[in-house]
C-alpha cells in the first residue's frame, strides 16, 4: 500500500515556475494529476477518455455525458448517504428493474400480462389443484392465482430475498470490520461509514443484477424451492413459460399445466406444513452464524484494493473476495438446507409426476427437463452462490423423489404426507442413500413403539380410538402434547 492511509493521494505541490509550470502539466498531460487530481474524467479532456484508467467512476456512470453528469453525481450521493442494512435494497430494486427492462440474452423483452394470459393461468392452476387432490393428503394451498410479468416478479419477491440474504451479508460485513485494529477503527470512523455505505451499494448492485437476471429465467414463485411470493398466491410468468416451451416440441398448454402442477404442489406444502418455511430460513441463518472469514486473507485482499476504484471492488465481489471459510457450523447448516431443499423438491416431483403421468403425454419429457433445469441452475443462481456462498440447488432431488415414491407405495399418500407433521419425522441425508431401507425400518419402528406405549397404557396397543377411561399412566405419558394423541407424539419425538 502507499504511505498515504487508505490510498487517498495528496494534491501535487505547487510547481516552482508558477502558472507556466501548470500550463506545461496541462499540455503534456504528465501523470494526469495536475489537471485532474481526483481522477474525474470528462469528455473532451485530452488523455482522459470515458472508459480510461483515469476515470475510476466509469464502471458506475458510463460515459459521463454532460447531460448525465448531474444524475451520476446524484447516484453517487445516494450511495454514500445510505445508512440502512448490509445490502442497499433500494439500489438492488432499481438495478433489477433496469436489468429486466434490458431483456434477456435471446432478445425477449418484458411485457405486461394480457387478459387472455391471466385467464389461461387461472384455468391451469384450477385444473392442477383438481388433479393434485387425488394424489396428496394436503389440501389446496393457493387461495388465488396470478400471472406476473418479470417486473412484477421482482417487486413481489424482493422482500423474501432481503430476508434470505441480509443475515449472511450482515455477518460478512461484521467480519470485514474486524480486520482493522481497534485504534484504526476509532481514527477512521467516518471513512468506515462511507465504506459500509459503498459496500452496501456494491452488494445491492450485484443482488439487483442477479434478481433481474433470475426474473428472465423463472416460471413461477417457487422455482428455487423457497416460497418467494406472498402466501397462498400461486404465480406463473407466461412470457418465461413460452420461452421455456419454445424448443421442447410440447404444446404450450401442456407446458403451462405441468408448471401449474409444480407451483400448486409447492403452495400446498408451504401452506400446510407451518414449520417448513422457518426451517429452511433457519438453516440459512445458521449458516450465517457459522461464518468465519479468514482475516489474514481478507487483509491481503483489502490491502491491494484502491478505494477510489469501484470497478476493482466490484470485480473482487464477483470473484468471491469475501467468501467465508467452510467451518463445521457452516457445513452442518448447509447440509440441513441441502437435505430440506431436496426433500421439498423430491416431494413435489413425485406428486406432480403421479398426477400428470396418466393425463399428459409429455409428462416424462417435461419431468426430465425440469429436473435438469433445477439441478444445473442458471447464471443468476451462480451469482448468489458467489456472493453469499449459498447454492439453492437440491443436489439429491432424484434420491428424494425415489424415497417419496417408495413411501407412497408402502403407506399410501396419507402415510407419506404424514411425515411432514414434524421435522424430526423427515428422512435424513443418510436415508436418501437407502430409500427402501428407510421405508421398512420406519414401519418396524412404528410397530415396536405402538407396542411399548400400549403396554405402558395397560392395553395391547395404543391407538386413536383408545377408550377415554384408559389408565392414567398412559395419559401422563402424553404430557403436554398439543396434538392430544400419544401415538403421534411418540412418532414426533423419535
Amino acid at each position: 500500500m502507499s504511505d498515504t492511509p487508505f490510498g487517498f493521494g495528496l494534491p501535487p505541490e505547487e510547481p516552482d515556475d508558477g502558472d507556466e509550470g501548470k500550463k506545461k502539466d496541462n499540455q503534456g498531460g504528465g501523470a494526469g494529476q495536475g489537471a485532474n487530481p481526483l481522477g474525474f474524467g470528462m469528455p473532451g479532456m485530452p488523455g482522459i477518455g470515458p472508459g480510461g484508467g483515469d476515470n475510476p467512476f466509469a464502471a458506475m456512470f458510463g460515459s459521463l455525458n454532460p447531460a448525465d453528469l448531474g444524475a451520476a453525481f446524484q447516484q453517487l450521493g445516494q450511495m454514500l448517504s445510505y445508512e440502512g442494512g448490509p445490502v442497499n435494497w433500494d439500489m438492488a430494486k432499481q438495478i433489477a428493474r433496469q436489468t429486466v427492462a434490458q431483456g434477456t440474452a435471446d432478445g425477449t423483452k418484458d411485457a405486461s400480462v394480457g387478459a387472455a394470459e391471466r385467464h389461461a393461468v387461472d384455468e391451469a392452476v384450477r385444473l392442477a389443484d383438481h388433479w393434485l387432490d387425488g394424489v396428496t393428503a394436503l389440501p389446496s394451498g393457493a387461495s388465488t392465482s396470478v400471472a406476473w410479468s418479470r417486473a412484477e416478479w421482482v417487486e413481489a419477491t424482493l422482500p423474501v430475498w432481503q430476508e434470505l440474504v441480509d443475515p449472511v451479508a450482515e455477518r460478512v460485513g461484521a467480519a470485514m470490520g474486524d480486520v482493522l485494529p481497534e485504534e484504526m477503527k476509532s481514527m477512521a470512523g467516518p471513512l468506515l461509514g462511507m465504506m459500509r455505505s459503498m459496500g452496501g451499494a456494491m452488494f445491492g448492485t450485484q443482488m439487483g443484477q442477479a434478481v433481474g437476471t433470475l426474473a428472465g429465467e423463472v416460471v413461477g414463485s417457487t422455482d428455487v424451492g423457497l416460497p418467494l411470493g406472498p402466501a397462498g398466491k400461486a404465480a406463473l410468468l407466461p412470457l418465461n413459460i413460452e420461452a421455456l416451451g419454445k424448443d421442447l416440441g410440447v404444446p404450450l398448454e401442456e407446458v403451462r399445466l405441468y408448471l401449474a402442477l409444480r407451483e400448486a404442489a409447492h403452495q400446498r406444502l408451504f401452506a400446510h406444513v407451518p414449520w417448513l418455511r422457518s426451517h429452511l430460513f433457519g438453516a440459512v441463518e445458521g449458516y450465517a452464524r457459522g461464518i468465519d472469514v479468514d482475516t489474514a486473507k481478507l487483509e491481503d485482499a483489502v490491502s491491494q484494493l484502491d478505494p477510489s476504484n469501484p470497478e476493482q471492488l466490484q470485480e473482487a465481489l464477483q470473484q468471491g473476495m469475501f467468501q467465508p471459510e467452510d467451518t463445521p457450523q457452516q457445513k452442518a447448516a448447509l447440509a440441513r438446507l441441502e437435505t430440506a431443499l431436496a426433500l421439498v423438491e423430491g416431494w413435489v416431483d413425485a406428486v406432480v409426476h403421479e398426477a400428470a403421468k396418466p393425463r399428459l403425454a409429455s409428462a416424462d419429457a417435461l419431468r426430465e427437463t425440469l429436473r435438469r433445469r433445477r439441478a444445473s441452475g442458471g447464471p443468476a443462481e451462480q451469482t448468489f452462490a458467489t456472493l453469499i456462498g449459498l447454492e439453492l440447488r437440491p443436489r439429491r432431488l432424484r434420491d428424494a423423489s425415489r424415497l417419496w415414491a417408495s413411501l407412497a407405495d408402502a403407506r399410501g399418500a396419507d402415510g407419506r404426507d404424514a411425515l411432514w407433521e414434524h421435522p424430526d419425522m423427515l428422512p435424513t441425508a443418510h436415508d436418501l442413500d437407502d430409500p427402501d431401507g428407510f421405508v421398512h425400518r420406519e414401519h418396524a419402528d412404528f410397530s415396536e413403539l405402538d407396542k411399548l406405549l400400549g403396554e405402558a397404557a395397560g392395553g395391547p396397543s395404543l391407538s386413536k380410538d383408545r377408550p377415554e377411561d384408559a389408565e392414567e399412566p398412559g395419559k401422563k405419558d402424553k404430557g403436554s402434547d398439543d396434538d392430544g394423541d400419544g401415538q403421534e407424539g411418540g412418532e414426533g419425538s423419535r
